[in-house]
């Protein structure tokens, strides 16, 4: 008789595990349901209050720094790439234009590489902040952890109040014996503007980041609509199994610190419904990319591409065309004229908590989940068929 092969550690099925993105669950309604006009939004990241839980990618067609003005006034933020064109050029508009008018993503590729191999100055970067903060925006921008301690100097100066440090991926530990690495506690150490810290799929990694000071820790590797790191590199975790374990490690530092740190998932969203079951599987806020892209006060021209990637020999993400083209306003608060849940966001999340009882965020963060492969075509033959 042959003995079934024990199970242990580093055989193919330990390794593997089920994870689940937003089309395959769906949110449970309660007992309680609550008036949707009683339902609070409101989210602290970095010690600033939101109205409205939602960011902007910091990604050159999605923020410059009249977004970032507009979506103040609206009552989310907006975060500037800091390694994008605005902090390159004194206009960038004629480059958008031509990566706009391009004939493919190819063409547009190449010159978006020609155009970030400008160098980054510092006095683009004060100017930048400045004028943002002339206006009584709120100043958040990003870069990534090699220009960190540089920007960060620079950005400080000119009186940033968010500073967010990105990568394809961030750790709390990098192996490097050629470049200086950056440490995260010396930094947010050192500093007196809250660092965000992103991107990561790993509760682990989540965990030893916040204990090395970060002020939020964003989850998503490689889902947005523009980004090809899961083509380009294999890597990354569907959105709601990612902020689940995320969440599940702010969870714990908040009970070994009392100090809690705000979740944000970035990327991978596009409807009301993604955004609400984002928020329930532990997120304090979401960020956006293609979805504000699409705004008519976004400067992408209708498209949308990845930030400038760290390696100038592989794809720095797609460039996609957005379709229609709306207000800013429209997009978060309605009205809505169409049926596939891209307008009117914050209407939409905030009906969502009402109709599950959920009267804040955190109560969000307490609703049942469930596991529903079949929520988008169950009973929606004639829906999928183009019925009108």
């Amino acid at each position: 008789m042959i003995e079934p092969l024990a199970l242990t550690r580093g055989t193919a099925q330990a390794r593997l595990r089920r994870a689940y993105g937003f089309e395959e669950v769906a949110l449970v309604p309660g007992a309680v349901t609550v008036d949707p006009a009683e339902v609070d939004l409101t989210t602290e990241i970095g010690g600033r209050r939101l109205e409205i839980p939602f960011l902007a990618a910091a990604m050159d067609a999605v923020a410059d720094a009249d977004l970032a003005v507009r979506m103040s006034r609206h009552g989310g933020v907006a975060f500037i790439n800091l390694e994008g064109l605005y902090t390159r050029y004194e206009d960038a508009g004629p480059i958008i234009e031509r990566v706009a008018a391009a004939e493919n993503g190819q063409a547009a590729g190449a010159i978006l590489a020609d155009a970030y191999a400008a160098p980054v100055r510092d006095e683009l970067i004060a100017a930048l902040i400045a004028r943002v903060k002339a206006q009584g925006a709120v100043a958040a921008v990003a870069t990534t952890p090699a220009s960190a301690w540089h920007h960060a100097e620079v950005a400080a100066e000119a009186g940033a109040d968010l500073f967010l440090v990105q990568s394809q991926v961030s750790s709390a530990r990098h192996i490097s014996t050629t470049t200086r690495v950056l440490s995260l506690a010396d930094l947010t150490g050192g500093l007196q503007i809250p660092v965000l810290v992103g991107n990561t799929v790993s509760g682990e990694a989540a965990f030893q980041l916040m204990h090395q000071g970060a002020a939020a820790v964003l989850v998503g590797v490689g889902p947005g609509a523009a980004c090809t790191t899961r083509e380009v590199l294999g890597i990354g975790v569907p959105q709601v199994s990612a902020t689940l374990e995320v969440a599940a490690a702010r969870d714990r530092y908040l009970a070994e610190t009392d100090r809690y740190v705000p979740v944000i998932t970035d990327g991978g969203m596009k409807t009301g419904g993604d955004i609400a079951k984002a928020i329930a599987s532990g997120a304090d806020a979401v960020m956006l990319g293609s979805p504000f892209a699409a705004a008519l006060e976004a400067p992408g021209r209708g498209y949308n591409w990845g930030m400038a990637a760290p390696s100038p020999t592989l794809p720095r993400g797609t460039r996609i065309r957005i379709g229609a083209r709306l207000p800013l306003e429209q997009i978060l608060f309605g009205p809505a004229t169409t049926q596939h849940g891209t307008q009117n966001l914050v209407g939409a999340l905030r009906q969502s908590m009402a109709a599950l009882g959920a009267r804040s965020i955190r109560e969000m963060h307490e609703v049942e989940m469930v596991i529903a492969p079949a929520i988008a075509t169950e009973g929606k033959s004639w829906q999928l068929a183009g019925a009108e």
